[in-house]
């Protein structure tokens, strides 16, 4: 690595840690709040070495990354959460918690909830897990956001004992004035950070000012007007470690009467986490990265996470804003990672004597700021789509903004492991439900969307009149016992009268079980029972078909949307006008106002031709001018489209073939092949010319015949989209 990529390396390494270091001391206060004042300085320790172990394992796991690890605000919420309830249900001594005892449990759960995790990654569940719902975790997310600030008052205010936030109003005469004003000072500087400068962080720059304006403040005599800064360690609340400190207590007696209660807290807390750090991953990517790793970084965070708890540590995450500071100042390797976890170890030892007198007013500022930011973005958004008038779709708006709630709720009133398992009930809940929502995409009826097959103006009659016989069904998702079951019970209802022919569009269709597919076949059992034709549009080299090929027979299959309704026009043409037969030259409708001399007379300026099947008659890009009239047999128009081509349209007898270049004589626009073999006739710009000089007449009344046929397929092709974009 050359001099100049390992200094910027190292510049940011050391300002990301100077982001990350007061995160991680928050957040580590914020878990271990419950456990009153003496904790305070344990807590921003425990985060500090979270951080460590967390950056040195997964380096040395391999992680190539640039990403910075530490606690994150939704695993702390839970954390700080957990251990409240534990207290609560601990036995006491003279009656006082057991805190030993409850750490030992605590740190049990996290270490737990760390192996859980990276055994997700072993079982490569990264994937399945990102399909937890959005709104569940956003209840997590701004449930702790909100929990954070509140939980900042009483340092703000400067009390100097600690005081729950529902009761800081009722302290209020212990609160210390200027102490709040450092705090305003604090939040309005961090606030307003890009406006003064773009060079140093908000964070650092809201920390930096409200310091210097505290002891400003205390050096000018007014250090009674002032709240506490964190303070050092207290003997009764030391480092505590599995490892270490428990050593002498009887450790598994706790353990064995709590085994139900560290199942599901580490499940919990592993899912919580698992959840965040793919989700962080993705946030804290370089633009362009479509995979972060996910089930390495399940593995690598969760062993970290187990080696933090056996050190006193906190569970980890990916922190998104010293991760973007990190990238944004030029890392592009672990070796910045390194450098961050090694500022962090040097503050959780040498330096924590001088952050010991960090402000707990400030760095609490800086906190609720923090807790302001990460309450989710979506949240907002949701709730002025719902107050908005007009919004569409409010019903599924209140849904997700009243599950996002309910979640958050439930995790402060009832219990927040609970919290996180109904959450999950909810997800598989809220999957289902989206599930069995119908499939279908759209469905519209045959007597306006026409095939792209050429028809004569009386079967163009019978199509308007009887097209409606026709039930197109395109369906999209996942085919399903419930979804396949509300399929049947559509086709029942909307076939009760005149439908001849149902067509079930596929190619949108994401899988197909044995369920759905056998449903399938009861349709077309129940249908054929009523003289109803079923045929299907999918790819046959799908599994879709390869599912239905034991219930269907392949001629019901067609490629695409067009062909199928071809196919069932032609069914309910040969109804009404028997099977179709050549037409002589007088029969074309493209002459039908022309007198038998008039064709007589056009006659000896054609020239007959035929092709046999697979004949090109013309390729796109060639020079043409010649028109053909369709006597018998059939030809198809092609464009390129990728690989293959798209059908534009197909002619059958009484067909006008290539007329723009006849009118234009450009290049051919498109290819056309002959399908059956054909017979018809010709009739060259040469001939045309000839035609309007020796007779006007006549080549003025075909040009008039040929703007009216172009006319009809305009006007069939606006019906079409019209229909097609309802």
């Amino acid at each position: 690595m050359k001099a100049a990529s390992v200094k910027s390396e190292i510049t940011a390494g050391l300002v990301s840690s100077a982001i990350a270091i007061p995160l991680s001391m928050a957040y580590g206060m914020f878990a271990f709040v419950s456990l009153g004042d003496e904790y305070f300085a344990y807590g921003a320790m425990a985060g500090l070495f979270s951080t460590v172990i967390a950056g040195l394992v997964c380096v040395l796991m391999g992680d190539r990354s640039t990403r910075i690890y530490a606690p994150r605000i939704t695993t702390t919420f839970f954390l700080g959460l957990l251990l409240h309830s534990l207290l609560e249900r601990t036995p006491t001594i003279d009656g006082e918690p057991n805190v030993a005892a409850t750490l030992l449990v605590f740190f049990a759960i996290i270490l737990l909830g760390g192996l859980l995790q990276a055994l997700f990654g072993l079982l490569r569940l990264g994937s399945l897990i990102k399909f937890a719902p959005h709104p569940v975790m956003a209840g997590f997310q701004n449930m702790g956001a909100v929990l954070l600030f509140l939980v900042q008052l009483g340092n703000v205010l400067g009390f100097d004992r600690n005081v729950r936030f529902s009761r800081v109003f009722s302290a209020i005469g212990e609160a210390r004035p200027l102490s709040l004003f450092v705090a305003i000072l604090t939040i309005a500087v961090m606030w307003n950070a890009r406006r003064l400068t773009t060079k140093v962080p908000p964070l650092l720059l809201g920390l930096g000012c409200g310091i210097v304006v505290y002891y400003g403040l205390a050096l000018a005599g007014f250090g009674d007007w002032l709240g506490p800064v964190i303070g050092p360690l207290t003997a009764s609340a030391a480092m505590r470690t599995v490892l270490v400190d428990f050593s002498g207590l009887p450790m598994a007696d706790p353990l064995e009467h709590s085994l139900p209660v560290i199942a599901s807290s580490a499940l919990a807390l592993a899912l919580i986490a698992s959840i965040d750090a793919l989700l962080c991953a993705k946030l804290a990517s370089r633009p362009g990265e479509l995979s972060a790793g996910d089930d390495k970084l399940l593995v690598r965070l969760g062993l970290a996470n187990a080696i933090s708890a056996g050190f006193g540590g906190i569970t980890n995450g990916i922190n998104i804003g010293p991760s973007l500071a990190n990238r944004a100042l030029g890392a592009r390797s672990s070796l910045s990672v390194i450098v961050n976890a090694v500022v962090a170890l040097l503050a959780a030892t040498v330096l924590f004597r001088l952050l010991a007198y960090i402000p707990r007013a400030v760095l609490s500022a800086t906190i609720m700021v923090i807790a302001i930011q990460h309450i989710e973005p979506w949240s907002w958004k949701l709730a002025g789509r719902l107050l908005a008038p007009g919004t569409p779709q409010r019903g599924a708006i209140a849904l997700d903004l009243g599950i996002s709630v309910f979640v958050a709720l439930m995790s402060i009133a009832i219990n927040v492991v609970l919290a996180v398992f109904i959450g999950i009930i909810l997800a598989v809940f809220l999957f289902v439900l989206r599930m069995s929502r119908s499939n279908i995409r759209k469905t519209y009826r045959c007597d306006v969307v026409r095939s792209r097959r050429f028809r004569s103006p009386a079967e163009l009659e019978i199509l308007h009149r009887r097209g409606n016989s026709v039930l197109a069904i395109e369906l999209q998702g996942a085919l399903f016992f419930g979804t396949a079951d509300r399929l049947a019970q559509y086709v029942d209802s909307e076939t009760a009268d005149g439908t001849k022919v149902v067509l079930l569009e596929l190619r949108r269709v994401t899988e197909i079980d044995s369920t759905g597919a056998r449903i399938l076949g009861d349709i077309d059992a129940a249908l054929l029972a009523r003289g109803i034709k079923l045929a299907m549009v999918l790819s046959s080299r799908t599994e879709t078909a390869a599912r239905l090929t034991d219930v269907f027979d392949h001629d019901r299959f067609f490629p695409d949307i067009d062909r199928a309704i071809e196919w069932a026009e032609d069914d309910l043409l040969r109804e009404f006008t028997g099977t179709a037969t050549g037409l002589s030259l007088g029969e074309v409708p493209l002459l039908r106002d022309f007198s038998a001399d008039q064709i007589e007379d056009l006659r000896s300026w054609l020239e007959p031709v035929a092709w046999p099947a697979g004949h090109v008659v013309f390729r796109s890009g060639e020079p043409g001018s010649t028109l053909y009239l369709v006597t018998t047999g059939r030809a198809s128009v092609h464009i390129a489209h990728g690989e293959g081509d798209i059908r534009l349209v197909t002619f059958a007898p009484g067909a006008v073939v290539g007329e723009l270049a006849l009118l234009d004589r450009g290049l051919r626009s498109a290819t056309v092949t002959v399908d059956e073999d054909l017979t018809g006739f010709a009739l060259s710009a040469a001939a045309f010319d000839g035609l309007s000089h020796k007779q006007p007449d006549i080549a003025i009344k075909l040009l008039a015949a040929l703007g009216h046929e172009l006319s009809v397929r305009i006007r069939y092709a606006n019906l079409t989209i019209q229909q097609l974009e309802t």
